[in-house]
C-alpha cells in the first residue's frame, strides 16, 4: 500500500513539473512573439500565480511524501502532515475557485496549455484531496493549526495587491499587473473595496477547507491504518 501511494505521488508530481515547463515555455514564446521585453519580470509574474505557487509546493510536498513511505514505516514527521496539510488546503480551494469563478476567463499570461491548465485546477488538486484522505502516514492536526494554513494565502494577497500597481503589462501596456481578476481594482466597477470584498472571501473559503483538513486528520484514519486495524 505504501509503494503504491509513493509511485502515485511520484507521477503526480512529474506531471506537474511537465505542466509547469510545458506552459512557462508556451508563455516565453508568446511574450517574446508579442513584443515583451523583459521576460524575467513576466516570469516573476508567472510565478506570483496562487495557482502556480500551489502546484510547486504540491510537487515538494509529494515528492517528500514518497521519499517518506518508501523510507520509513508508521505516521510522518508532524512538521510535514502539518505541510502537507497546507499543500492539500491550498489545491483544493485552486481547483474550487478556478472551475467556479475563473474557468473560461482570459488570465494575463497570455496564452493556455490546456493539458496544463487540466493539471493545475483539476488532476492535482484532485490527487491532493484524495492523498490526504487515504495515504498512509497521516497524523493529527491540533486545531491551531488554521492560523498555520491561513499564513501563505494571506501573505500572497498582500504581495499581490501591494506589487500590482507596480508592475508595467507589456502585453496590455496598462501600468499595474495582478494575477486575477477579482484582484484587480482598476477593472470597470471594481475598487479596493471589491478586492477587500473577495479577498474576505477568499480568507473564509481558505479557512472553511483548512477547519476540514484538520477534520480529516482528527476523525477519518488514512486507507491503510484503516485496513491494519480491521485485521
Amino acid at each position: 500500500m505504501r509503494i503504491a501511494f509513493a509511485i502515485i505521488r511520484v507521477v503526480v508530481a512529474v506531471a506537474i513539473i511537465a505542466a509547469v515547463v510545458g506552459q512557462l515555455t508556451l508563455s516565453i514564446g508568446y511574450w517574446t512573439d508579442h513584443g515583451v521585453t523583459n521576460i524575467g519580470l513576466s516570469i516573476v509574474n508567472f510565478f506570483s500565480f496562487f495557482t502556480i505557487l500551489s502546484n510547486v509546493l504540491a510537487v515538494v510536498a509529494l515528492l517528500i511524501g514518497a521519499a517518506l513511505l518508501v523510507t520509513r514505516s508508521g505516521l510522518d514527521p508532524h512538521v510535514y502532515t502539518v505541510f502537507r496539510g497546507c499543500v492539500a488546503t491550498y489545491m483544493i480551494i485552486t481547483g474550487i475557485v478556478y472551475n467556479l469563478l475563473l474557468r473560461g476567463i482570459e488570465l494575463p499570461q497570455g496564452t493556455t496549455l490546456e493539458w496544463a491548465n487540466e493539471v493545475f485546477h483539476v488532476a492535482a488538486p484532485i490527487w491532493l484531496l484524495l492523498d490526504w484522505l487515504l495515504a498512509p502516514g497521516r497524523g493529527r492536526l491540533e486545531w491551531s493549526r488554521i492560523v498555520t494554513i491561513l499564513v501563505f494565502p494571506l501573505v500572497w494577497i498582500a504581495y499581490t495587491l501591494i506589487r500590482g500597481p507596480f508592475i508595467h503589462n507589456e502585453l496590455t501596456g496598462q501600468p499595474y499587473w495582478y494575477p486575477y481578476p477579482f484582484l484587480n481594482p482598476n477593472l470597470p466597477g471594481a475598487s479596493y473595496w471589491t478586492v477587500a470584498g473577495y479577498s474576505v472571501v477568499i480568507a473564509i473559503a481558505m479557512a472553511v477547507v483548512g477547519l476540514g483538513v484538520i477534520l480529516v486528520s482528527r476523525r477519518m484514519r488514512p486507507l491503510a491504518t484503516a485496513s491494519r486495524s480491521a485485521r
